[in-house]
């Protein structure tokens, strides 16, 4: 088997670098700041009284996650996210196995936003006309499809293709706009919705009296990771991102704080206002339900909620097709998808072939999603299988990477470490690494128990990829189960140059002549 590095063309067209501090924080927000409108009524049904300790319990893994995102992407600052990083700390055959199960997420993330933004566009439209366009169904057979809610969603994935194919710049500047009224908006709903409308009885009331089964909380519990893929997205556009070192450690910590707050105090709102099963039947308009329930302001509120909800989950989709992008870009460059996959537009200078292949793949499961007897439901479903096997072995890349490559220089380093004696150095261990990984562990083994679609379409997913990659590596040539030969330190130092971090590039440098003084090399 050759298992020798492989090159890349010297004339080969690269990513821009467009993106700016805003629109990093904004790719993140669109994704994960969209996570309140979609789980709020999925968690809200299964969770029960204690919807907020779902949230809260899901939050605290999400924070982990988050600060161990913030020191990976800061610095590894490359298109890819955690299947590079999982790819880099654990080798190839670790590394598309978190592509695969990432790509799953940002698919059903296209599918699943889309979906859910024109659920909150036809409540507005209810609001307003009083039609509810939802409801309007065909009946195929036996099967009673809610055709035209399923032709409006095709139709904004198919423009979402477009805008992303269009360039980064333009994608970025949509998710600017619309989030920062978004977070006025949310704001806004909180303030008045406790001043107006919080009975904290009520809440008390549902804590004691309508708390669920441990089954049921650990369903909602897994269900409200819908909001970690944002962070993902910050590093998947890291390779865009100007001066990425100094941008995405701000980014990042900003909105996981930022978003915790905005998902507990929804849920912890919801349940002062509304009883839990009010919910049912409203898993696509949640919050402009709750907004439509505050006192002299609802019949505004409930409007404008369902407007904001439309647009933050239209760049939430958006952001799905740009983090399947440019996770199967960075997957192909290191060789484990062709190299058709990581062909840049000449003119956009944007990975076209990848944004409509798997934009097709998220419509497709749309329509299928359809199919079932709750669309919502189906698509959350499968998405936490993706999210908690990815993070994982995230987890576990970044306490390996801390031993293989203590020479990148790392902008932001998670707290709370222990030294440990490793070949003639201390390392710092992550002990909240450790945590965050035996967090996803414990709910991934949720997922499978839990989610009946989930734990078979989930896996028949990762080894339908596999089978994939086996070809693909035995026509190459290359080795099935082992790792291609990379020089790891040249990658870091064109990495390094690429992002303009001149000064992160001369510390690696001085870092690499004491190891190789000591070790008697000059």
């Amino acid at each position: 088997m050759n298992s020798g590095a492989v090159g890349s063309a010297p004339d080969k067209i690269e990513l821009r670098r467009d993106v700016t501090v805003w629109g990093s924080f904004m790719w993140g927000y669109a994704d994960v700041g969209a996570d309140i409108y979609v789980a709020l009524g999925l968690v809200m049904a299964a969770a029960q009284g204690a919807t907020n300790l779902a949230f809260t319990m899901a939050g605290l893994v999400y924070i982990m996650i988050g600060l161990a995102y913030t020191e990976l992407a800061s610095t590894y600052p490359v298109a890819g996210g955690g299947p590079y990083f999982t790819l880099r700390g654990l080798g190839d055959f670790w590394g598309v196995i978190g592509g695969s199960a990432l790509l799953l997420d940002y698919t059903i993330d296209i599918a699943l936003f889309a979906v859910a933004s024109i659920g909150y566009l036809n409540a507005l439209l209810n609001f307003v006309l009083g039609i509810n366009l939802t409801e309007f169904s065909v009946a195929l057979g036996p099967l009673d499809v809610k055709a035209f809610w399923l032709v409006e969603t095709l139709l904004l994935i198919g423009f979402l293709v477009w805008l992303n194919i269009k360039g980064i710049r333009e994608s970025s500047l949509f998710n600017e706009v619309v989030g920062i009224i978004d977070i006025s908006v949310e704001s806004a709903i909180i303030i008045f919705g406790l001043v107006l409308a919080w009975q904290p009885e009520l809440l008390v009331r549902q804590w004691t009296m309508e708390f669920p089964p441990i089954d049921k909380l650990m369903y909602g519990f897994s269900l409200a990771i819908i909001s970690f893929v944002g962070l993902e997205s910050i590093s998947q556009a890291a390779q865009e991102t100007r001066r990425p070192a100094t941008i995405i450690p701000r980014t990042s910590i900003t909105l996981v704080f930022t978003v915790f707050i905005f998902a507990v105090s929804f849920s912890t709102l919801s349940l002062g206002i509304l009883p839990w099963d009010s919910f049912v039947g409203h898993e696509q308009d949640p919050v402009a339900l709750l907004a439509s329930k505050i006192p002299l302001l609802g019949i505004v509120a409930g409007p404008l909620a369902a407007a904001l909800g439309a647009s933050i989950l239209a760049i939430s989709a958006n952001t799905g097709v740009m983090g399947a992008s440019r996770l199967t870009y960075s997957m192909s460059q290191f060789h484990l998808l062709s190299a058709w996959f990581n062909k840049v537009h000449s003119r956009y200078r944007t990975p076209a072939r990848t944004i409509v292949i798997f934009s097709a793949i998220g419509a497709l499961q749309t329509v299928l999603s359809f199919l079932t007897p709750s669309v919502m439901d189906t698509l959350a479903n499968m998405y936490a299988f993706g999210a908690t096997l990815g993070y994982t072995l995230v987890f576990i890349a970044l306490i390996k990477l801390r031993f293989s490559d203590p020479y990148s220089p790392r902008p932001y380093r998670m707290p709370l470490n222990i030294k440990w004696r490793h070949n003639g150095r201390n390392v710092d261990v992550p002990i909240l690494g450790l945590l965050g990984m035996m967090g996803m562990v414990i709910m991934l083994f949720t997922v499978v128990l839990t989610h009946e679609i989930g734990r078979i379409a989930g896996p028949a997913w990762v080894l339908a990829c596999l089978t994939y990659y086996f070809w693909y590596r035995r026509s190459r040539g290359l080795s099935l189960l082992g790792s291609v030969k990379r020089d790891w330190e040249k990658e870091q130092r064109e990495v390094l140059t690429s992002a303009e971090e001149f000064e992160m590039l001369e510390e690696y440098e001085d870092a690499l002549a004491q190891r190789d003084k000591k070790a008697g090399r000059v």
